[in-house]
């Protein structure tokens, strides 16, 4: 299982720098967009598109997802599935539960046909969240 985490994490974060050791892995959030449930079921619309500049940290040691907000969300990993490839993404999905235990699933996906861009899902019962994210260089780690 160890293994499978490990490669994972290495196929999203291509673009890199890392080590051997590594297991913590950091993006940040360029933008993030909301997409609500109404009280009769149905979805909305996509909210615009706001600027943000959030980091998200992917800790596969603890096996959590941490997205430092305003209001910190910590997200326990179940499970790592297995990763999607089509024509146009790339996608690594995580199923996980919220600190009250409810489940949902997170995804990180890259943009084959739009220069690589990585978005990360948060979908939930009621409500996706959906953030633009890069990779973070921790420049206190040189």
């Amino acid at each position: 299982m160890t293994k499978l985490k490990i490669f994972i994490i290495f196929l999203v974060l291509t673009t890199a720098v890392q080590t051997a050791k590594a297991q913590v892995y950091r993006f940040q959030t360029t933008g993030f967009s909301v997409l609500e449930r109404n009280p009769k079921g149905v979805w909305g619309k996509w909210s615009d598109i706001q600027k943000a500049e959030i980091i998200i940290t992917l800790d596969t040691n603890k096996n959590r997802i941490i997205v430092y907000s305003q209001e910190i969300q910590l997200y326990r990993i179940v499970e790592y599935k297995p990763e999607e490839e089509n024509e146009n993404d790339l996608v690594y999905s995580f199923e996980c539960a919220d600190e009250d235990g409810r489940p949902f699933m997170i995804s990180i996906i890259t943009r084959k046909n739009q220069g690589g861009r990585k978005q990360m899902y948060i979908n939930q019962k009621d409500v996706i969240l959906m953030y633009n994210i890069v990779n973070y260089n921790d420049k206190a780690k040189k």
